[in-house]
């Protein structure tokens, strides 16, 4: 009986998430396939306005899109050198004291709430870059992406560091018998061998990166251009999604109905990033008896 009570429980709880995926889907395309009863697909895809508050409504998505990509694309430049070369430290180098110490410390980071770090974007990391840059606009996609790298370190970090130090110690013992440096056995060994997690670590930060909202929306501004400059300011899909809920927007107007088509493109580029970093990590997995 006390089995049987715990198998119901654990297929229960199988089933509430299945069951709130498939909402969440259905919620979403429902309201997608109003909107392009009104939209027509190739417009919403190619055109390159996006003014669905204006009395002259355009209602193409390539400004988010861009907006999106350059967050993304920023993003990935700071997270993915600096969390990778942090887990080969902890893996590596680190003494058992220091990663004690050190990896707590690095994954705060990951429980600062994301408006805290859409702050300090706004108010030192762009008061720093204008240092540098002085016609550099107070709401940029600049800083907005270095402060979204930060927020995503631990995550990369973590997970990598998980896959490196998971690695056989006898693949590592091996290489410092034939002579191998220490820098030597983490690049062309314990790295090659935890490729597959170091990928998956990315991936997921990839998407986490896409996803954000709090950070563009108050660093990187609601201008809605088609543009890859990241010294202007843009908008990203998620902050065009919270801006238009959170105005005086009537339910089931076609200005509503965005939100649902906006929220679909999301959720089909998450969903084909990690489609994608789940055929490489397949591709990279390495298996140990």
């Amino acid at each position: 009986m006390k089995e049987k009570l715990i198998y119901a429980l654990l297929f229960g709880s199988v089933l509430i998430s299945v069951l709130t995926t498939i909402g969440i889907i259905l919620s979403l395309f429902t309201e997608t396939f109003s909107f392009f009863k009104e939209v027509p697909i190739s417009k919403f895809l190619t055109d390159t306005q996006w003014t669905p508050l204006f009395l002259d409504k355009h209602f193409g998505v390539l400004p988010l899109v861009a907006g999106t990509t350059i967050i993304l694309i920023g993003s990935s430049i700071v997270a993915l050198p600096l969390g990778l070369a942090s887990a080969i430290y902890l893996s590596m180098y680190a003494s058992p004291t220091v990663r004690r110490i050190v990896k707590p410390l690095l994954e705060i980071l990951a429980g600062i709430p994301t408006v805290v770090y859409g702050y300090f974007a706004l108010t030192f990391v762009t008061p720093l870059l204008k240092n540098f840059l002085p016609g550099l606009p107070t709401f940029n996609a600049l800083s907005a992406s270095i402060v979204v790298g930060i927020m995503i370190i631990p995550m990369v970090s973590s997970l990598s560091e998980d896959a490196l130090i998971s690695v056989p110690k006898t693949l590592k013992e091996a290489g410092f018998a034939l002579g191998a440096t220490r820098y030597e056995v983490a690049t062309k060994i314990v790295l090659p061998a935890g490729l597959s997690g170091v990928i998956a670590s990315f991936i997921l930060a990839i998407s986490r990166a896409v996803g954000e909202t709090m950070i563009v929306m108050l660093a990187a501004g609601s201008t809605p251009k088609f543009t890859l400059n990241p010294l202007e300011s843009i908008q990203t899909m998620t902050a065009s999604i919270v801006q238009i809920s959170m105005g005086d927007t009537p339910q089931g107007t076609i200005e509503y109905k965005t939100i649902f088509a906006v929220g679909t493109l999301l959720f089909v580029i998450t969903l084909l990033i990690n489609i994608v970093g789940q055929m490489i990590t397949r591709r990279f997995r390495e298996v140990y008896e």
